[in-house]
Parts: structure tokens; C-alpha cells; sequence
């Protein structure tokens, strides 16, 4: 059965994969301005006619293919949106949207997809469960699917489960990688400005300096994961970039700081948080400083199923690799927190090609053919 659904999906829809990602490789947009690549979507969607399509998320939509029996909903979910970086001119096909491109593989996601709306319209008579199709703006930021996942549309479709996945540079090309329970990181953003008093650089007694304030910030908050986290719980926080100061002679009143924290759990996630603001009143008491912190709470963890792990290791037929947790972050979580769900990775790394470039890369590129084993991944899981 897993040989025929492999042969038949190589036969009827590796062509149409290609020509897909190929025209929305040419069109990458910002999150929630996705205009060309929703119209693009759309049109294509209505040739299929799914029992229900409704846009969302100003520039999502959502398909609904009914089932024959219809006792279950399965959801798969793809983003939508490119990324402000400019292509490299070493790719024979480039976007045609100067200083945007499609670098985090979003291209290639949306193509699975409407080649499994295709494939859904295909074989409306045997396909069982009812199938609806996301596609969500918006994941590079601020987080469409946390939009899709609370409108309206999507608690009509009752959808008892949702799956999606992303392709990945680190894992050998046509392989899934997929781990049950956290497999990619709750991520906040952590701004910091403090703020000190100016002086001449040969009177520093007569200052407050931000620069030594800000580094002995810096360096307590580096104690906090080996000190204050317990070490079976995975966290990480990064400050990468810093800027202030007016001249070498003189004490700065004013630094700035920016960084990340990711973590598995929301629990360490706070932990974390509490702990930085415990650190700058202290610092402040030290030095005499002001510190404000301010920080923007983004992505869950995503967390997979164990169930549907269980059940996507014994209905794909093609080669899965486990995975060690990875602490980049993905939106899909705000869809796990709604219903049970599925992530996992789908390897494009092939060193012969060249394509080896990492996610967010002007070079990040993959062979097509790789698209295939996305599809058979989807079709395993209705059948």
C-alpha cells in the first residue's frame, strides 16, 4: 500500500510541486501583506471547490474537504509569508521582489499543501476523515497563527487534530525528523536600556556608568540558566546586541541592550523572566543606575502528541530520524494549545547539491524533489 501511495503521488504530482513553489518562490511577502501570494492561494483553492473556503487572517484561508464518514477533522497547517533578505544571485531562480525572498522554505510548505488540496480533490470518494487545509500569514512574526487559531473559522471546522512541518538544512535530504513531546522552544524577546549619569572620563566619580552597569547586568543574567534553572531543563538567554556611549572620554549615561530567551517549558520561561528583573534591581541598588527591561512574550514550545507521533511512525513508509529538541521557535504552538498536534522536520540537507545553507540564509535553497516526500507525508495520514 505504502509502495503504490509512494508510485502513484511520484507520478501525479511531482511536476505540479515543482511548477507551485516555482511561482510563489517569485513572490515572497512581508507577514499579513501576503496580497499576490493569498490571491495566488485563492485561485488556486476554487478550482478544486472545497466544501467551505473562507479567508482568515486578512491574508490566510482555510479549505474544508468533507470526508465520506467525517468522524474526524485532521487540520494541516502551512505559513505564508517571506523574508526581508535578499536572494543570492548565484540561484537560477530568484525572487522578483528585491529585498524579499523566500528563505525559510515557506515556498515549498505552501506547495505540499496545494498539491494535497489537489490530491484531496482527486480522491473525494475514498478519502474518509474530513481535511482542513491552513494557510496562515504571518509566522516570521508577530504570529498569525495565534489569529488563525482564535477566529471563528477555525472553532466552526471542529478540528480534532492538526499537523505541519517545515523543511530543515540539518537533517539529511528526504528524511522526517520528528521527536514526541517538546521538540521547539517557547522564545521572548528581552529589550533593556540603562540608564546612568555622564562625566568627563577622567572624573568618573562624578558619573553613573551605564557601560559597567550594563556588563555587570550582562554577566549575572549568565548564571541564571546554570545557577537558578535546574540543569534537566534546557534554556537559553542571549544578549546580541548592545550600543551607547558618546565618546571614549566620557563616562556614558545611557546603554542599550537586546537580547532572546528560549526555553521548553513556560514555566522556566517565567522563572527566567523574574529572575532578570530580581538581577536589575539589584544592579540598580549597586550602581545607582535606572534599568528598564522590557520584555515581548512570542512563541509557545511546540509540543507533539505522543499519540500522533505513534501513529505517523506506523502509517509514513518512508525513512524517520528522531531528533534532539531545537531551541528556534515556531508559531504552530498556539494550534497545540488548541488541539492535539504534530510537527515535524523534513531534510533538505544534501552536501553533493550544495544545498546546505542554513534557514534565513540569502543561499538557503533545496531540491525540489524533496516536496515529494512532504505530500506522501500528508496522504499517509488520511489514508
Amino acid at each position: 500500500m505504502k509502495e503504490n501511495r509512494k508510485m502513484k503521488i511520484e507520478k501525479g504530482y511531482k511536476e505540479l510541486l515543482s511548477d507551485i513553489r516555482g511561482e510563489l518562490h517569485k513572490i515572497p511577502e512581508i507577514g499579513f501583506k501576503e496580497f499576490k501570494t493569498s490571491k495566488y492561494i485563492e485561485n488556486r483553492l476554487r478550482k478544486l471547490s472545497p466544501d467551505r473556503l473562507e479567508q482568515v487572517a486578512e491574508t490566510g484561508w482555510i479549505a474544508f474537504f468533507r470526508g465520506t464518514e467525517g468522524k474526524r477533522t485532521l487540520a494541516f497547517r502551512t505559513d505564508m509569508d517571506g523574508l526581508p533578505v535578499e536572494e543570492s544571485e548565484k540561484h537560477e531562480m530568484r525572487s522578483q521582489h528585491s529585498g524579499m525572498m523566500h528563505a525559510c522554505g515557506h515556498d515549498g510548505h505552501m506547495s505540499i499543501l496545494l498539491v494535497f488540496a489537489q490530491f484531496l480533490a482527486d480522491n473525494r470518494k475514498t478519502t474518509k476523515d474530513n481535511v482542513v487545509l491552513v494557510f496562515q500569514p504571518a509566522e516570521e512574526g508577530p504570529g498569525g497563527a495565534e489569529v488563525v487559531a482564535g477566529s471563528k473559522v477555525f472553532e466552526d471546522m471542529n478540528i480534532d487534530e492538526i499537523f505541519g512541518l517545515h523543511l530543515f538544512p540539518l537533517v539529511e535530504e528526504g528524511k522526517i525528523a520528528l521527536k514526541e513531546g517538546p521538540l521547539m522552544a517557547q522564545s521572548g524577546e528581552i529589550d533593556v536600556i540603562v540608564r546612568g549619569l555622564s562625566s568627563h572620563g577622567a572624573q568618573p566619580q562624578e558619573g553613573i556608568d551605564a557601560i559597567v552597569a550594563a556588563a555587570a547586568f550582562i554577566n549575572e543574567t549568565q548564571k541564571i540558566v546554570s545557577r537558578f534553572i535546574r540543569p534537566i531543563d534546557p534554556a537559553v538567554i542571549t544578549f546580541g546586541k548592545t550600543w551607547g556611549g558618546e565618546a571614549r572620554n566620557i563616562v556614558s549615561g545611557e546603554m542599550a541592550i537586546e537580547g532572546t530567551i528560549r526555553t521548553f517549558s513556560e514555566d522556566v520561561y517565567l522563572s527566567i523572566k523574574n529572575r532578570i528583573r530580581y538581577i536589575a534591581d539589584g544592579i540598580e541598588k549597586v550602581y545607582g543606575c535606572v534599568i528598564e527591561t522590557v520584555f515581548r512574550d512570542m512563541y509557545p514550545p511546540v509540543i507533539n502528541d505522543k499519540g500522533l507521533v505513534e501513529r505517523f511512525r506506523e502509517s509514513y513508509g518512508g525513512e524517520i530520524v528522531d531528533i534532539e529538541p531545537q531551541m528556534l521557535a515556531e508559531d504552530f504552538s498556539y494550534y497545540q494549545k488548541k488541539v492535539p498536534g504534530l510537527f515535524v522536520f523534513l531534510g533538505t540537507k544534501n552536501e553533493d547539491k550544495g544545498f546546505v545553507s542554513p534557514l534565513h540564509s540569502q543561499n538557503f535553497n533545496f531540491d525540489e524533489s524533496v516536496l515529494v516526500k512532504g505530500l506522501e507525508a500528508y496522504v499517509s495520514l488520511i489514508e
